[in-house]
């Protein structure tokens, strides 16, 4: 079986791919990317249930609220006061707001924090009507 030699032009032959992967090598993320709360949302039973990843934030520093058909999570890391080496934590406040589905009952909502993982249920009930067409009258 024939090898194919490939001729190499540059001194150090993986140069050419660390160029190539430069971009994705140092980008910096988003500021979205840096601050956001990461959920996810499911129906269960006859409930709508958010869970939010927030490891390292105490439940004194979080916040839930419901209004207006949105569900608002708000929290706080603080940075400890040490001299550090390195540090790939992101420190500050975090706010993330959900649209609720349908027939949510704003009065029945439930808050439960273990493990870094917040979990937000909100109790539904019947979906509102569907909008009323209201006849026009044209006038002259």
């Amino acid at each position: 079986m024939a090898t194919l030699a490939r001729k190499q032009r540059f001194p150090f032959p993986d140069l050419p791919e660390w160029f190539e992967a430069f971009p994705s090598r140092f980008a910096m993320p988003a500021m979205a990317d840096l601050y956001t709360v990461r959920i996810e949302a499911y129906m269960e039973n006859d409930r709508y249930v958010v869970r939010a990843e927030l490891p390292g934030v105490g439940v004194e520093d979080l916040d839930v609220t419901v209004e207006e058909g949105m569900l608002s999570i708000k929290a706080e890391r603080t940075e400890r006061e040490v001299d550090k080496t390195h540090s790939e934590i992101r420190y500050g406040s975090f706010t993330r707001s959900v649209a609720l589905p349908a027939g949510a009952k704003e009065d029945d909502v439930q808050a439960e924090y273990a493990d870094g993982m917040l979990t937000v249920s909100v109790g539904l009930g019947e979906e509102k009507r569907e909008a009323r067409h209201v006849e026009i009258k044209h006038t002259a």
